[in-house]
């Protein structure tokens, strides 16, 4: 996890900047994507506005939501993914 200083500089962990050939003077492009931030290294070619990307975005979005709907459901139940009005129904004859 990269910390922001007070400059607002964010220094990029050495393993990603490895995997995408980040060097030190490189530029790189800061783009809002919905609820999160899409980093692209200078030079490469993003399609953001073709529609299959916007979908893609869209979809991985859509995913994000799902997910934090479903921790927010567990959270509610005490973290235990029951209540225990659901535990005391258990096996009685309804």
């Amino acid at each position: 996890m990269a910390k922001v200083t007070s400059k607002y500089q964010v220094t990029v962990p050495k393993t990603i900047a490895e995997k995408y050939a980040i060097q030190p003077g490189d530029e790189i492009a800061w783009v809002p994507a919905g609820d999160v931030i899409r980093v692209i290294p200078a030079g490469r070619v993003t399609s953001s506005d073709g529609r299959e990307s916007k979908l893609h975005w869209f979809d991985q979005a859509t995913e994000r939501h799902r997910r934090r709907t479903a921790a927010r459901k567990i959270e509610a139940r005490g973290g235990r993914g029951w209540s225990r009005d659901e535990l005391y129904g258990r096996g009685r004859a309804r």
